[in-house]
């Protein structure tokens, strides 16, 4: 039988999705929109604390939305249309986004984006969107785009929460992506400020004394992971999550979404 967990052993982690959160607009300020959230959860924030912002509330204040109306189509988005099944001009959208097509097929188009990220669509998406008046014909009019620099973007957050709360916290931009070889979507982290999200363990020993010699822990995407199963997928309106009980460093390296992108000569499927 397994012995029962001693103080020193248990290990606890808490997360609040923060409530009453309006619907973000271009130009609104997320800080003053967390701080709210944290005084209708009764929730003030601590040195250490993690906040695990959508993406979607980020792209929106930065005002990262396109008119498919407003779009002509180029030569290419056509051809690429005809292949992927998608209308030219959000096609178009993805490849202005797009550093390079990684595969195509039916209803599929997968792209290496200019933030290095591999996904479908460069992340453009119409979901949780308001959609204006007008309607187009054969296709949402209004998408989003991820952000220009989500780390940058979470560097910017980390600070003014820092100003406007006096607490040190880390924060995670997240996003749903999809996995080769699985199916479904998880959380994933695509902007991180002031938290390891890249974890080095070579050289710490296992419980058997046995030195660590590969093991990289994507530490930023498992707390993006867990937030998002409080913030959902469609219609909850969650899009803040606070992580309370991570032991971190502060000023640690790895502290950048980027550190967890595989250089171009250890990937052995490109």
């Amino acid at each position: 039988m397994p012995l029962p967990a001693t103080d020193d052993q248990r290990a606890e982690l808490r997360l609040v999705a923060l409530p009453g959160l309006p619907l973000v607009e271009r130009g609104d300020d997320l800080a003053a929109l967390v701080q709210s959230g944290c005084i209708a959860a009764d929730w003030t924030l601590r040195d250490g604390d993690v906040v695990v912002v959508a993406q979607k509330i980020v792209s929106k204040a930065e005002g990262r939305t396109v008119r498919l109306a407003d779009v002509e189509p180029s030569a290419r988005a056509r051809e690429v249309a005809a292949e992927v099944d998608k209308d030219p001009r959000l096609v178009e959208v993805i490849l202005g986004e797009a550093k390079r097509v990684v595969r195509t097929k039916p209803g599929v188009l997968l792209v290496e984006d200019r933030r290095g990220l591999i996904l479908a669509n460069a992340g453009v998406d119409h979901s949780n969107v308001a959609q204006a008046d007008v309607e187009v014909e054969g296709a949402e009019n209004t998408v989003l785009l991820l952000p220009e620099d989500p780390d940058a973007s979470a560097e910017r957050l980390c600070a003014a929460l820092e100003e406007r709360t006096g607490a040190r916290v880390g924060v995670i931009v997240t996003d749903s992506l999809g996995r080769p070889w699985r199916l479904g979507t998880v959380g994933f982290a695509i902007g991180v400020a002031g938290f390891p999200a890249l974890l080095d363990l070579r050289g710490r020993p296992d419980l058997f004394g046995h030195r660590l010699r590969t093991t990289d822990v994507g530490e930023a995407d498992q707390v993006a992971a867990a937030a998002s199963l409080l913030m959902g997928q469609v219609d909850e309106g969650r899009p803040v999550v606070v992580v309370r009980g991570l032991a971190y460093p502060g000023g640690t390296p790895n502290a950048t979404a980027k550190a967890l992108l595989r250089p171009p000569t250890e990937d052995m499927f490109r």
